[in-house]
């Protein structure tokens, strides 16, 4: 459902964005990345099976460089899954630096931000529920919420 009304989002609490994505550079070589690939949405299956593990939200997008934006409920989360022998993640990462490792025909990439409470902003204007918003809720962007330094809870500098 498209949102025509200027909107905001909020979450409570600190959280993770985890930005992660690979890039394809000898795309002729689809067995290399072809399982590079298909690894995530596996891992995201398993996410959402058990809300518990913190994944509050995910959106991938497709091209040469495949991006994926991931919110978490916290840093030590996030790490206790990249790191746990029972998930489907570690298999993942060994199947890529035995298949791939640095041969250079996949890259992969990954960047983390821990967002303390309130130390974000965001909007959407004719959008559906997106991102953070998904992430967390929409509230209408008035008030003090209307501009970007009102959401920071900032006064501009003069």
């Amino acid at each position: 459902m498209i949102h025509r009304e200027r909107l905001t989002a909020t979450i409570d609490g600190d959280f993770v964005v985890f930005l992660i994505g690979m890039r394809i550079n000898q795309p002729w070589k689809v067995h290399k990345w072809w399982p590079v690939a298909a690894a995530m949405p596996r891992m995201i299956s398993e996410l959402r099976r058990q809300p518990e593990l913190g994944l509050l939200h995910a959106e991938m997008w497709f091209s040469r460089t495949l991006i994926m934006v991931q919110y978490w409920r916290s840093m030590d989360q996030l790490m206790a899954y990249a790191t746990s022998k029972q998930a489907v993640h570690l298999p993942a990462w060994k199947a890529f630096n035995q298949s791939v490792g640095t041969d250079g025909t996949v890259g992969i990439w990954h960047e983390t931000f821990a967002v303390d409470a309130g130390a974000y902003e965001s909007v959407y204007v004719n959008m559906p529920a997106f991102g953070l918003g998904r992430a967390g809720s929409l509230e209408a962007a008035t008030g003090r919420k209307h501009s970007a330094m009102d959401r920071l809870g900032r006064s501009p500098k003069a």
